[in-house]
């Protein structure tokens, strides 16, 4: 029976010492944040999502008075910066650049090692955008309905690049293949700039690429651009049609960028973040960044964040099964 009431004692003032903790943290979300952020970015220093990633740490640097950090972790298609992110201490000061591939497309793709779901909070996607078409200057053909034909008659003969396996630019160009009836090779980088390099080159025909790496290109003569896969027309290249436009009705593949937080990161952070992320895209001076960079602002909450990200894990595991994918 001491024993009993020993055991019952020790439960009762664990779990007071749980709630004090949690009333803890909540008391000094208020005060947040009192030293540097930490954004874990899941790619390289230079590239289309990391200057989005800094525009944005810059912001909320200038909002709340404190350093936020760019801390890039590659690999994995972005999956070790996401176990690196949701392995951290859920203080608001370790964030999460998401992205498309690690949080919606890996866990589909192969094991990883964090819940995309349950491991993080979602906080608000800054910025979406879609991908272009693009073919080298030599390649013969000038429109989509051009390349399907010269493809089709050359079956398992022509090879395309991608950003990286798994990655949006290669499951874009994966999904217009099956859609189109088309055998093509792919060929994997490390990265979206040494994948268009190579087409530029020639050295490779054709490939899916970032709006925003691409027109310089093209207003270089270098490659042209064929199409877009997002079903309006991207307004930086408004004369370049949509995938839907062009035989492929329903097409619509984006790319988000945004924060996440740990699970369990008090929610008070995550608003203050969120209310934040609201204001920047409305600011036409970083609305006209983001631009630059070939991506749209959205801004949206935690709430319709989350359920856009439990709407693409559904969606991107059927896509990757239908296509017969994995790494």
């Amino acid at each position: 029976m001491l024993w009993r009431r020993m055991s019952l004692a020790v439960v009762t003032v664990a779990a007071l010492a749980a709630a004090m903790a949690g009333i803890g943290a909540q008391a000094q979300a208020p005060n947040w944040p009192q030293r540097p952020v930490r954004i874990i970015a899941p790619y390289a220093a230079g590239g289309n999502s990391d200057v989005i990633t800094r525009l944005t740490a810059q912001r909320l640097t200038e909002a709340f008075g404190q350093t936020f950090v760019v801390e890039n972790r590659l690999g994995a298609n972005g999956a070790i910066a996401a176990e690196a992110a949701a392995r951290s201490a859920p203080d608001g000061y370790t964030l999460l650049w998401g992205v498309t591939p690690p949080i919606t497309i890996n866990p589909a793709l192969t094991k990883v090692n964090y819940d995309p779901i349950k491991d993080f909070a979602p906080i608000s996607i800054v910025g979406v955008n879609g991908f272009v078409l693009v073919v080298n200057k030599d390649f013969p053909p000038k429109t989509v309905t051009e390349l399907i034909s010269y493809v089709r008659a050359r079956p398992n003969k022509l090879a395309y690049a991608e950003g990286s396996a798994g990655s949006l630019t290669h499951l874009i160009m994966a999904l217009f293949l099956q859609r189109a009836g088309l055998d093509m090779t792919n060929v994997s980088y490390r990265g979206n700039a040494p994948a268009l390099t190579d087409v530029v080159a020639g050295h490779l025909p054709t490939m899916f690429s970032n709006i925003s790496d691409a027109i310089p290109q093209a207003a270089s003569g270098a490659i042209r651009l064929l199409a877009v896969s997002s079903k309006d027309r991207a307004p930086q290249i408004p004369d370049v049609p949509t995938l839907a436009e062009s035989g492929f009705p329903g097409f619509n593949v984006l790319t988000w960028n945004g924060l996440m937080a740990p699970a369990g990161t008090p929610k008070v952070i995550i608003d203050k973040i969120a209310a934040e992320i609201g204001r920047a895209v409305k600011d036409p001076q970083f609305v006209g960044k983001l631009n630059q960079m070939g991506a749209d602002p959205l801004g949206n909450t935690p709430a319709e964040f989350a359920a856009m990200i439990a709407a693409e894990t559904a969606l991107w595991a059927d896509t990757v099964k239908s296509l017969g994918l994995k790494l």
